[in-house]
């Protein structure tokens, strides 16, 4: 006769190896919009490749087909990938890539389907896929936007997605839905002409057993922080600011109960309470259009804008442990490690690599700096024309650079301009990519393309 506890035990070992081995999948997850702690940089020393062929396959591991148009990135965690997408049911979404300064809006005003995707990482076959809403847009879209902007967070448990106004929600991996918050209508147009809309593009962040969202609008605006257990409002507290598509980022070298929730913006680029939300410091910046993510590197938090001023890169120090201010008080501003009125970019998150801090603007220029110090290493134009809107990545001593027409440029890590080599996904490319155990992850105009050394 079976002992009744051994059998018990038993029964238990598929959902403990499962469990056990979504852990370790934890050291190489993606987990969220530019990966481990918004760094860009992939966790590990896996080898990841220098070029590639979509025509011929070389190191193409698999492509498959996402329908709809989104620029919101792959996330991974263990063996799955969670993207999402917004299908227009009447004909395609348009899409207007390169450099112009249309400001208007796209008028769709028929029904879209936002849906979430499980893809298998190994061979990318299509898991399963929800519908979590239906209907017609509530804001209109940038010519070069699109109705699925956020990328997903997950925790190897749930995977939160951040739809804008068709609400942020909560699944399980297996797709079933958990919680659903709706915050109304999120207008994130250009503050100087307001009937221009151009959609909601800022990530959602998990810590720990928080779900932090920013969402500056045209009016009330707010950081907060849910409960990612059922969603609900731990804080929230208002942003009095211009609209922005930035993510936020946290600072925790300060340990439990002083990590910071850091924030670009125009009138208020700054740092909060991640426990009560209370502003810890405050500055203000040239560029009107703040889109770029804060980067934590070396002590020191990286904010750059480039729009409606002069173009500035800030570095602000984490070495002060900044108390939040008193009730009613203006914050304090921080502390700077250095700062350049100009040299900064208006779309492509920065990233650090080692010792060295790069940048990207929209038009291809590719800088270099040495990052505690703010020394220029190096200014140039990168050899893939058109656009640049996705994020800068690293894996293996390379950054990736991703043209709007889908050129990938691969340059050395290091204190030169090295250009290693060019590789064409051969479809438009908005999205930042995903690493993980080296290999990439593309979401181009209509795939998801696994790239590998093989």
């Amino acid at each position: 006769m079976v002992n009744p506890r051994i059998y018990i035990v038993l029964l238990a070992l598929p959902a403990l190896l499962s469990w056990t081995l979504d852990a370790a999948a934890d050291a190489d997850a993606w987990p969220s919009f530019r990966g481990p702690g918004g760094s860009g940089v992939a966790p590990g020393d896996h080898v990841a490749p220098a070029q590639w062929n979509v025509d011929s396959g070389k190191n193409i591991l698999w492509k498959t087909r996402i329908e709809g148009l989104g620029h919101s990135c792959p996330v991974v965690w263990g063996d799955r990938v969670f993207i999402t997408s917004a299908l227009r049911q009447r004909g395609d979404s348009a899409l207007k890539t390169g450099l112009y300064g249309d400001i208007g809006s796209v008028d769709e005003d028929d029904d879209h389907q936002w849906v979430l995707y499980c893809l298998d990482f190994k061979s990318g076959e299509m898991r399963w896929q929800t519908t979590v809403h239906t209907g017609v847009p509530v804001i209109r879209r940038h010519p070069k936007s699109s109705q699925a902007n956020s990328t997903p967070a997950t925790d190897g448990r749930r995977v939160v997605c951040f739809y804008g106004s068709e609400a942020l929600l909560c699944h399980d991996i297996d797709g079933t839905l958990l919680w659903k918050r709706d915050f109304g209508p999120l207008d994130s147009g250009y503050f100087a002409v307001p009937s221009a809309q151009w959609g909601f593009g800022s990530s959602p962040v998990i810590y720990e057993d928080l779900v932090i969202v920013q969402c500056d609008l045209q009016k009330n605006g707010f950081l907060a922080a849910l409960r990612l257990e059922d969603g609900g409002t731990v804080w929230s507290v208002p942003r009095q600011d211009v609209p922005t598509w930035s993510t936020p980022a946290v600072d925790d070298r300060h340990g439990r109960g002083h990590e910071q929730i850091i924030v670009n913006g125009h009138r208020h680029m700054g740092g909060y309470d991640l426990r009560t939300g209370r502003p810890l410091w405050k500055m203000a910046s040239t560029g009107d259009i703040p889109v770029p993510t804060p980067v934590i590197a070396h002590g020191i938090a990286f904010l750059t804008n480039a729009h409606g001023g002069l173009p500035p890169i800030h570095a602000v120090s984490l070495a002060p442990r900044y108390e939040p201010a008193k009730e009613g008080a203006e914050p304090p501003a921080p502390t700077m490690a250095w700062s350049h009125a100009r040299g900064g970019t208006y779309m492509v998150t920065p990233i650090v690599v080692g010792e060295h801090l790069y940048l990207c603007s929209n038009g291809g220029i590719f800088s270099g700096y040495e990052a505690k110090t703010g020394r220029k290493l190096f200014r140039e134009r990168l050899p893939a024309g058109g656009g640049y809107t996705a994020s800068l990545v690293s894996a293996d001593g390379k950054v990736y650079a991703t043209s709007e027409g889908g050129e990938v440029v691969v340059l050395e890590a290091g204190d030169r301009f090295n250009v290693i080599t060019t590789s064409d996904l051969g479809e438009a490319t908005l999205a930042t990519p995903a690493i993980s155990r080296g290999v990439l992850l593309f979401r181009t105009r209509n795939h998801l393309v696994a790239v590998g050394s093989m």
